[in-house]
């Protein structure tokens, strides 16, 4: 007896409508659509022929200091404003206020079809551990609905900030998924990459650095990280994000580095929200579109995913945390406008970011976690450029979400 079957629902590199079953929490069943040969469930719903993606999964997202827009004396004007503006602000943080805001993303996230994601909790003397512990409580609360993967991410720099290699150390001891690294802030970069891969080694987690975010092509710490990800052994374990720096890099260098890139097998977060509304400010004339190569790290088979990033700040003072916005935004930005495009910016939603983030037992298949989401329209192209708000979102074959729409048009 199957939890949960659902029927007709279209599969991605499925041409045929499928009925899909759930037994507790994991894809035990995958067939045709049979409507007089169907198994026993305890419940049953019709897809009517909409499309079922796995779970999305938001990669790189900053919950704590999202929705500041209020308390914003002025617009940041560039990168270095929009750190100095947060870090003020965050003398007023509370951990309730953190996990408030946090929810109101977490929630958005949630109706939006996401079932994972990995923020980045700031630890340094400014907040203690308060953001990483806030964030740490947020994850067993939020459990049923999304895994939450906590990466313990020095803002304000580690050496520039004393006292922040301590507390890092502290909350990986504490729990931290993930060591984070954000290269632009320290000004020896060989000791802050050594600090970071050592404390990665010393607790056995992954990495994700924010790297390069500029436009200046000669800022590219991401070549640094990608030897140093090849002389750890760490090959498929370090993220970036960002990398916008790699963007303004005449080509031939600029194929050089995603080589590198390729080999050291990193994976590469691009954040268009933010990345597109800070970069490119200084450009008098031809102004650069201030993302990371898409294309060109597609055609060498880089693992590219898409995150959110910021919401509502001085960093981005706009957006939410439905993915698919952000996967549109990418699309017009970086010429993705084909089919096979939307195909793929999906991918990056789904495979790519599990891939990014070394989630197991992902998609929808037999024997893997029933996170899921149905959409009621019939192609992932449809899905990018319609981005509806008709959805039905599963974790571990329980409904967390469910958003209906109905609209009546008067005569005109």
């Amino acid at each position: 007896m199957l939890d949960l079957l659902l029927t007709q629902v279209r599969l991605q590199q499925e041409t045929a409508l499928m009925d899909v079953g759930v037994r507790q929490g994991r894809f035990t069943y995958l067939a045709p659509s049979q409507p007089n040969h169907r198994p026993d469930a305890l419940q049953t719903e019709d897809g009517a022929g909409g499309m079922l993606l796995p779970g999305f999964i938001e990669p790189h997202i900053h919950l704590e200091k999202a929705y500041l827009l209020s308390r914003m004396e002025q617009e940041a004007a560039s990168l270095q404003d929009a750190i100095r503006m947060t870090a003020e602000m965050k003398h007023g943080f509370t951990k309730e206020d953190m996990q408030e805001r946090s929810l109101t993303v977490i929630r958005e996230a949630v109706r939006s079809g996401v079932t994972h994601m990995r923020c980045h909790a700031e630890v340094d003397p400014i907040l203690g551990l308060s953001a990483f512990e806030a964030a740490l409580e947020l994850k067993e609360r939020v459990k049923p609905v999304l895994d939450l993967q906590i990466v313990v991410f020095p803002q304000e720099g580690i050496a520039q900030s004393p006292g922040t290699a301590e507390l890092m150390d502290e909350a990986m001891r504490l729990g931290g998924d993930v060591v984070g690294g954000i290269t632009y802030q320290d000004a020896d970069l060989k000791e802050h990459l050594r600090f970071v891969f050592d404390l990665a080694e010393k607790h056995g987690k992954p990495i994700d650095f924010h790297a390069d975010f500029s436009d200046n092509p000669e800022q590219l710490a991401i070549a640094d990280i990608a030897a140093k990800t090849i002389a750890a052994g760490m090959q498929g374990l370090v993220a970036a994000g960002h990398v916008t720096s790699l963007g303004s890099l005449e080509h031939h260098r600029a194929v050089s580095v995603v080589e590198q890139i390729k080999k050291a097998d990193l994976q590469i977060m691009s954040l268009p929200a933010t990345d597109l509304y800070i970069n490119g400010r200084g450009d008098l004339e031809k102004p650069r579109r201030g993302l990371t190569p898409i294309g060109l790290l597609l055609e060498h088979s880089v693992n590219v995913v898409i995150g959110v990033n910021n919401v509502r700040n001085p960093f981005t003072p706009f957006g939410k945390a439905d993915p698919l916005e952000t996967a549109w935004l990418v699309a017009v930005s970086a010429y993705m406008g084909g089919e096979a495009d939307a195909r793929h910016l999906i991918h990056m939603l789904t495979d790519g970011a599990a891939r990014a983030l070394g989630v197991q037992d992902y998609g929808i298949r037999i024997g893997a976690k029933a996170d899921m989401v149905l959409f009621a329209v019939q192609t992932e192209r449809d899905i990018l450029l319609d981005k509806p708000e008709h959805r039905t979102v599963w974790k571990r074959g329980v409904k967390s979400a469910e958003t209906r729409v109905s609209s009546e048009l008067q005569r005109f």
